[in-house]
């Protein structure tokens, strides 16, 4: 069964990342208050970015990726600006830093 990824811009400018099987439903949901705790209490939502996948479990799971990304990162995201996406996916580890000048 397909899946979506999909993030959702929140009335106070908050970002929320979801997973479901059915995109236009989920969107119903959240904008009518019965989506999630984190999103009834920020309405209107709108629908900024989403990925479909051949499955759910696949979608889940970028969900959950993106749920531990920066804002900035997110935001990269949503707009498509792959150079800032590459930039901010660095690693900025001292160790892998002292690797790199090697």
């Amino acid at each position: 069964m397909k899946g979506f990824m999909y993030i959702l811009r929140c009335s106070d400018e908050r970002l929320y990342t979801g997973s479901t099987v059915d995109l236009h439903r989920r969107i119903e949901e959240h904008q009518s208050g019965n989506g999630s705790n984190f999103t009834k209490n920020r309405l209107p939502v709108m629908l900024v970015y989403f990925e479909e996948y051949s499955r759910i479990d696949k979608a889940f799971s970028r969900e959950k990726q993106i749920q531990r990304w920066s804002r900035s990162k997110k935001e990269a995201l949503i707009s498509a600006n792959l150079e800032e996406l590459h930039k901010l996916a660095t690693c900025l580890n001292l160790t892998h830093y002292m690797y790199k000048k090697k």
